[in-house]
This record gives C-alpha cells, structure tokens and sequence, in this order.
C-alpha cells in the first residue's frame, strides 16, 4: 500500500448549507441544495450519527443544535399506529405517508442506539433511549437483509449504553436468524444469501462480526470475516486501490459491475473493517480502511477527488469519466463518516465528552481467540 492519505480537520460548511427547516435536505444539485425533494429518515439519521462522531473532535456544544434537531425529526417520523418511520418529508415539513422502507427504520433505530451509547446530553439520549424502546419491535420483524443488520447493530449500541433484558432477548433471537441466512449461503465462490450484491453491501458482515462479538459465537464472529474478507478480495484492484461494486451491482451469474461507485459502499468496507481490526488485531483491516478512505481522496479507478475536505462536501458518485458533479446528504455524510473513523484509528486518544450521569461505555472486546480461522 502506498502511504497513508492526508489527514483533514472537520469542516462543516457544506452540512450546514444542507440543513433545512427540519432536517438535512437529501439531494443537491452540485453545491447548492435542492429543497424540491425535501428530507429523509435515512439522511438524517446519518447526519446524527456524524454529529455523535464530530462531537469528539470539536465538541458537543457545536452539534448540539443540530443534533436536536434531528431527533426532533425521527421522533416526528414515528408512526405510532405501525410503530415504523415514515422516510420522506417536504421542504414546507409536511410527510409522505406510510410507512418507509425497512431499510430507513434500520437507519433510524440504529441512529437512535447511537445516541444512547454515546450522546453525552442525558435528555437527549433518554429521549432516544424511549424512542428506540417504542420503534424496536417492529424493527426485530425486520426482513430485509440490510435491515436487519442495521437493527443488530442498533441493539449493540443500545445495550452498551443501557441495560434492558428484552433488548437483550430480541437481539439474539434476531442475530440467531440472521446468521442462519447465511448458513444457508456457503460457498466459496459466493458466500451470500441472495442472488446479487447492490449496495452496503458490507454492512451484514459487520452485523454478524459484532453479533459474534456478543453473543461470544466464534462461527458467527468468523463468518462475518470471511464475508469480509470475500468483498474485499473482490473490491481491491492489483495495484491495491479500492473499486467498489458499481451501481448496476453483481448477479452471481454475470460479471461484477464497475461503474456508477458509490460513496456509501467505500465507507460501508471501512467500518466493517474497522470491526474486523479491533477483534482481530489482523493489519490486513487497517489496509482496507485506509484504502477506503483514500478512495475519496482520488485512490480509485479514475483518480480523481471525490471529497472536497475544505468544505466538507462529497460528490455522488464515480462514474468512467469522473465523479458526479452533485454534493448530495449521503454522499457528504459518508464522507465525513468515513473521515472520523480513520481520525479514530490513527489519532486513538480522542474521545469525545463524558455524560454527566455516568462514564460514556466503550464496545465490550471479545478475546482475540474467539476467532478459529487463519488469516
């Protein structure tokens, strides 16, 4: 691997030019906003996850606005009569109704665990903490893929910042299933329990990492990493950049496609990574977070920038010509995302303020035997 990326300092020009009335605005045409297609539940649980991460770098008291009000839109998202999110909602704060994606729920209640765990404001994380409570039974009949990762993580957040046996329960009855889907899949050439790969696609092999973790399975740890360890085989060009799974994805059957990449799966590789690194040990996950990384910096199969540190932007995607020349939310929090999780590995001593109530909890570490396979 060639040496590390730069390093950047938080900027949060772009994220503030994005913020609506309610929530982070979802799309962009190039810099500048595009409020005709308002906010999402998916959006803006991200952008609370990104204020939890840059609350450690430049403090609570600047994002705490912000933060605020985006758990002012999930609890307004929630939909008692279905006990699910609703996704969209128009620039002038009126929603779309029904019920969003299951995905979006995932998104949202893992948001949520988040602050749990991390929030050092006691109202806020109580206020997440009873709105979890409320979205979590619909979100452990969750039955898309995806979904159910984000909803395993979102227990494993929750659970290390409070203790609730039924969350407890629920987590492992849903992480016994889950795994079971890809029991089911194993095969060497493709270890997966559907026909393509789209999108985030690392995230279920996060999922099953972190569940192995609790649950101290040693073949639910492991094969959460040799899912690992398949994408990133099938991701890393000879030369060792990053070339993620374009967006007209990978049928079993046909040839892997190159473009249009996406910010969300170099970022999605790079925590599940980061999970694989801190219960192995193994470098090999270092390397593949900071290839990740250096994919927005213009370490892909183009070479061009795809960040644009100094405004704390991103653009939407990599195509063979360049990078789309829109900035929108997911584009941007993936960035930023991706950003703080490197600053974390390289800079370790950071850590972000205390809740008065009790000393912030960190992940619970399983041994590093856990783990039976060679790697």
């Amino acid at each position: 691997m060639p040496e590390d990326a730069p390093l950047h300092d938080v900027s949060r020009h772009h994220l503030d030019a994005l913020a609506g009335r309610d929530g982070i605005m979802q799309h962009a045409r190039g810099s500048e906003p595009d409020p005709a297609h308002g906010s999402c539940t998916d959006d803006v649980a991200r952008a609370l996850q990104v204020d939890l991460l840059h609350a450690r770098r430049i403090g609570w008291p600047v994002v705490a606005d912000s933060a605020r009000r985006s758990m002012a839109f999930l609890t307004s998202a929630f939909d008692t009569a279905t006990g699910r999110f609703m996704n969209f909602r128009a620039a002038d704060g009126t929603w779309v109704r029904g019920s969003g994606s299951e995905d979006s729920h995932g998104r949202a209640i893992h948001a949520l665990g988040d602050v749990v765990a991390e929030a050092p404001d006691v109202a806020l994380a109580g206020g997440a903490a009873s709105l979890f409570r409320r979205a979590v039974p619909a979100a452990l009949r969750l039955s898309a893929l995806r979904a159910q990762a984000s909803t395993l993580l979102a227990c494993d957040a929750f659970l290390r910042g409070a203790d609730d046996a039924e969350i407890e329960a629920g987590f492992r009855i849903l992480a016994l299933d889950f795994g079971a889907r890809f029991e089911a899949s194993i095969a060497p050439a493709w270890p997966w329990p559907e026909r393509c790969l789209t999108y985030e696609n690392a995230l279920p092999a996060r999922a099953l990492i972190v569940a192995g973790q609790r649950l101290a399975s040693a073949e639910m740890a492991d094969r959460g990493l040799r899912i690992l360890d398949w994408l990133i085989d099938a991701q890393t060009a000879d030369d060792g950049r990053l070339t993620p799974i374009g967006n007209g994805w990978w049928f079993r059957a046909g040839a892997r496609s190159r473009f249009d990449q996406q910010p969300i799966e170099a970022t999605a590789l790079l925590l599940a990574a980061e999970v694989a690194l801190e219960m192995t040990g193994d470098d090999r996950y270092r390397a593949t977070m900071e290839r990740a990384y250096a994919w927005f910096l213009g370490r892909n199969d183009v070479g061009v920038e795809l960040a644009d540190p100094v405004r704390g932007a991103c653009r939407d995607g990599l195509g063979p010509r360049g990078a789309n020349a829109n900035e929108g939310a997911e584009s941007t929090l993936m960035w930023l995302t991706a950003l703080e999780h490197i600053r974390a590995l390289r800079e370790p001593g950071i850590r972000g303020p205390e809740r008065p109530d009790r000393e912030r909890p960190g992940r619970e570490r399983r041994p590093l035997g856990l783990v039976t396979a060679t790697r």
